[in-house]
């Protein structure tokens, strides 16, 4: 008889755990719940819309592409003050240029990097890749 009664505690004990793990799913947020900053940027804007090239010093021609709630005209014009803002040294630095602060935004690159990246706290982005 005991060799019958461990296989039934066993079979009880995987239906009590069974009927445990049937917590309800957890409610799907409402519409007026609010939603954070950086969640509602990245909805807003397909990652990765390109806005054409900028045309900088030299004739070097940037990609410029915008994440979150950044429209064309602005990532155009903030990659364009970043390029104008550049000392020759912070352009040359081996470490790549920036952070450098504008406004809202803190734009750098790596060394020997053809992409530059601007960013904000709440989660919106620019890229600009050099051709």
């Amino acid at each position: 008889m005991k060799t019958l009664a461990y296989p039934l505690l066993l079979v009880a004990a995987s239906a009590v755990l069974a009927g445990c793990g049937g917590d309800p799913a957890p409610a799907a947020p409402s519409a007026s719940a609010p939603v954070p900053a950086a969640a509602a940027a990245a909805e807003s804007t397909a990652p990765g819309v390109p806005c054409g090239d900028l045309t900088g010093s030299g004739g070097a021609k940037t990609a410029v592409v915008a994440h979150g709630q950044v429209d064309c005209a602005a990532a155009t014009k903030l990659l364009k003050d970043y390029f104008a803002k550049l000392t020759p040294a912070e352009a040359a630095s081996a470490d790549g240029p920036g952070p450098v602060v504008l406004d809202e935004w803190t734009c750098g690159s790596g060394p020997n990097d053809p992409v530059t990246a601007c960013s904000t706290e709440d989660g919106r982005q620019v890229e600009g890749t050099r051709s």
